[in-house]
Formats: structure tokens, sequence, C-alpha cells
């Protein structure tokens, strides 16, 4: 029994810091002169440290419980973490591609920006011929009105 013991306070010891604080001192520090007297009812840990058989599974039971509890903690924040990452990666294509759509869109603005100087330049072009023809306009009335009068 006492070789028993021995292996639970080692199992103990050598656990990880999460698992040894989860039970209680009293099964890290029981000994031989420790056990309860008959006429007390017997404690949960120190059935477990007797070492019946039926104490023994309970205690691999709840140590197999924490187990399993932390490998699944341990897999959400693997799933979490692979989630950031893929997002982070992801982040980098669309910064990429907005790259892309924003030297797309300069590329359109200059285009436009030429076109408007065309077209300021043809109204500019537009302006003075409309000068021009109001001019002769104006001097054909001017001819007319004299041919009227040397035709008189």
């Amino acid at each position: 029994m006492n070789v028993q013991l021995a292996k639970m306070n080692l199992l103990l010891g050598t656990m990880h810091p999460f698992l040894a604080s989860s039970f209680p001192s009293a099964l890290r520090s029981f000994g031989p002169g420790d056990s309860p007297s008959p006429a007390r009812r017997r404690s949960p840990a120190a059935v477990m440290a007797t070492g019946t058989p039926d104490s023994q599974a309970r205690f691999g039971q709840s140590v197999k419980g924490l187990l399993t509890e932390k490998v699944n903690t341990c897999g959400t924040d693997v799933i979490a973490l692979t989630k950031q990452v893929l997002k982070g990666s992801r982040s980098s294509e669309l910064l990429g591609q907005a790259a892309r759509n924003m030297v797309l869109q300069e590329d359109a603005i200059l285009h436009s920006e030429d076109s408007l100087r065309k077209m300021a330049i043809i109204t500019t072009h537009l302006q003075y011929q409309q000068e021009a023809i109001q001019k002769n306009v104006e001097q054909s009335s001017d001819l007319k009105d004299q041919l009227n009068h040397l035709l008189k």
C-alpha cells in the first residue's frame, strides 16, 4: 500500500501544475499513521488513499476527466489560433487586392483627367468659333443693309 501511495505522490508531483493543484493536499501527504479511526466517517481523500479498487477507479476517472478537459481546451485554443492565422493571411490577400483596385482606379482617374483637359481645349476652340460666327453674322447684316441701300 505504501508503494501505491508513493506512486500517487510521484504522479501528483510530476503532473502539470494545474492538475497537481486540483487535488487536495491530503492526497500528497497521506501516510500510514494518518489513517482514520474506524469510528469516524472516512473522507473521500482517505478512501482514495487506502488503495481500494473502487477508490483507485474514481481517482483514475477524475484524472482522466481533467486530462480530457485540458486536451479539449488545448484543441479549442489550437482551432482559435488557426482561425486567427487564416484571417491574417486572408487580410494580406484583401490588402493586395485593394492595392490593385486602387491602381486601376488611379489609371481611370488619370484618364478622366486627361479627357477633361481635352474637352476644356475643345470648349475653348468652340467658343472662339462661336465668336467668329457672331462677328460674321453681324458683318453680314451690315453688308445686307449696305446692299439694300445701294440697290434703292
